[in-house]
């Protein structure tokens, strides 16, 4: 597969870049900073705004899949995840894109996979202490639903760095208990889903 990445030189877009080019995929990385990324000969790095459609159209054309692994930086207000969802709907738009997966989280969702211990202690805490993220994850997966393409969304809990071990995995609603993920397993999945139309038009949430 041809894949373009943005985020590829954080904690999850570096083991998802990493997992993609050791399984064969030509991956194209979108990043401000190329510090940090691999000499591959399966590898092109473009360096560009990615808050800018005009910036990335060209790296998003032509590609089979389009990854979005960018996350917010601190606990301060911020907007950079529904910002580049925007850039990147409108890039692949304008150049007739169609597979999107994005990245938020699962912890500004309360639903039926919840446990009463999660529900009632655990999300309104992660809501109080990361209300700035959360309500960009909202806004993200608002612009990503409204997007027209064949989206998903993966909903991890809180990421660790940790090593690859067996993970559960539930569509359109929280993994009951999962509240943690290693972001290797975390790319592994994402590579999982980017060629599965099941998953197109639904959210992936992940955990242990």
């Amino acid at each position: 597969m041809r894949i373009a990445v943005l985020g590829a030189t954080g904690g999850t877009g570096q083991h998802l870049v990493r997992q993609a080019l050791d399984a064969g995929h030509h991956v194209t990385a979108i990043v401000r900073n190329p510090g940090g990324l691999p000499d591959h000969p399966l590898l092109e790095t473009v360096v560009a705004d990615v808050m800018d459609p005009a910036a990335i159209s060209a790296s998003v054309a032509d590609r089979d899949a389009v990854v979005s692994a960018l996350g917010p930086r601190g606990k301060g207000e911020t907007t950079v995840c529904s910002d580049g969802a925007r850039s990147v709907v409108t890039a692949m738009r304008s150049v007739r894109g169609r597979r999107l997966v994005v990245v938020t989280a699962g912890g500004h969702v309360v639903d039926e996979g919840d446990g009463p211990f999660t529900r009632t202690l655990v999300k309104p805490l992660l809501r109080r202490f990361l209300r700035e993220a959360f309500a960009d994850f909202v806004r993200t997966e608002r612009v990503v639903r409204d997007s027209g393409l064949d989206w998903t969304i993966m909903r991890p809990p809180r990421l660790t760095d940790g090593g690859p071990r067996p993970y559960r995995t539930a569509v359109d609603r929280n993994v009951r208990g999962g509240l943690m993920l290693a972001r290797t397993d975390l790319a592994q999945a994402i590579l999982n889903v980017l060629d599965a139309p099941a998953t197109v038009g639904h959210t992936i949430a992940l955990g242990y």
